[in-house]
């Protein structure tokens, strides 16, 4: 298990238990107790930790490396899944994955960034960065799921698009705003989860949900730290400054009415029990599928349109 800067107290306990099993392996001698004993130090430093954390440290916990990504809660959650690929224009997008999957006996058209889990995998998975393709691929996706009358569910974790000149060539901006209006008007169910980075014009290109959840040590913002930092203070030191004075973490968005919802993580995050994370999801999402799917298409546009129009504050001059 890897760890952040600020769990390295954490990691000491473990090493200790790693000491201890290896005493009471080579001497015969019953440390069940001090084991238990360190078990339980653990949980009680990691309470602590998990309420005193920072905007940063939560971003920190949203980027861990072992944290689980879209793919992994595609396999845990789904009874089976189908990936469907390309955008009938370009390419296919690594980074932008989807396809049907079936929970619970009910399909969805599930649809996320994927980051990879190793070098090689980030690359070929551009580090979870789509381009206009992936975008389009995915709602070519979301019109498909539509024309068969089932629900989209999308996983958002991106650091944002891919900025490169090859993709604003391609139409990175027109991408992402013709998901926007689409998306508003999709007549099936849509929930968006975000369950690491929900960063910018990347995430929000799939994000506009009926419900938009977020996992506790998630965030979403219209930039980065590190990009915000750099910008107001031409440098990269003050980014812990610019996580807090973005109001990007769960708690914000939830105060700020900018999402539906905040799904807890395991103590410590999503990456120490990554299974009971995805059983903690599938719930969530068959119970919000519940509360929508009865609701008429027309009412679904209407209440999606009206969340999304009475977010911000707008002044009227006379």
């Amino acid at each position: 298990m890897n760890f952040l800067e600020f769990e390295k107290p954490v990691e000491e306990l473990y090493k200790q238990i790693e000491k201890t099993k290896e005493i009471a392996e080579k001497t015969n001698v019953d440390m069940s107790s001090t084991i238990t004993e360190l078990e339980n130090k653990i949980v009680e430093l990691r309470k602590k930790i998990t309420s005193e954390l920072t905007p940063w440290e939560r971003v920190q916990l949203s980027r861990h490396p072992d944290r689980p990504y879209t793919l992994y809660y595609i396999e845990q959650i789904c009874d089976t899944f189908i990936e469907l690929h390309g955008d009938r224009q370009v390419k296919d997008d690594k980074a932008m994955v989807g396809g049907l999957g079936t929970i619970n006996g009910q399909t969805f058209m599930i649809i996320g960034q994927q980051k990879g889990t190793n070098t090689k995998q980030r690359q070929y998975r551009n580090f979870g960065m789509a381009n206009p393709e992936g975008y389009r691929k995915a709602l070519r996706l979301m019109k498909t799921a539509e024309r068969f009358n089932i629900p989209v569910l999308t996983l958002i974790d991106t650091p944002g698009a891919y900025p490169g000149l090859e993709a604003e060539e391609r139409g990175q901006g027109e991408a992402i705003a013709r998901n926007l209006f689409e998306m508003a008007r999709l007549s099936v169910p849509i929930i968006a989860v975000i369950i690491g980075e929900g960063a910018s014009g990347g995430a929000i290109g799939i994000g506009v949900g009926d419900k938009v959840l977020m996992l506790e040590n998630s965030w979403y913002s219209v930039i980065s730290p590190e990009s915000a930092s750099s910008i107001l203070w031409r440098s990269w030191d003050y980014k812990e400054k610019a996580a807090e004075q973005l109001r990007l973490t769960a708690a914000d968005m939830s105060r700020f009415k900018l999402i539906d919802g905040i799904i807890e993580e395991p103590l410590g995050g999503a990456h120490v029990n990554p299974e009971q994370m995805a059983n903690t999801l599938k719930a969530r999402v068959l119970a919000e599928y519940e509360g929508l799917r009865t609701l008429e298409p027309k009412e679904l546009r209407r209440q999606r349109v009206a969340k999304f129009s009475a977010m911000g504050v707008v002044k009227e001059l006379a």
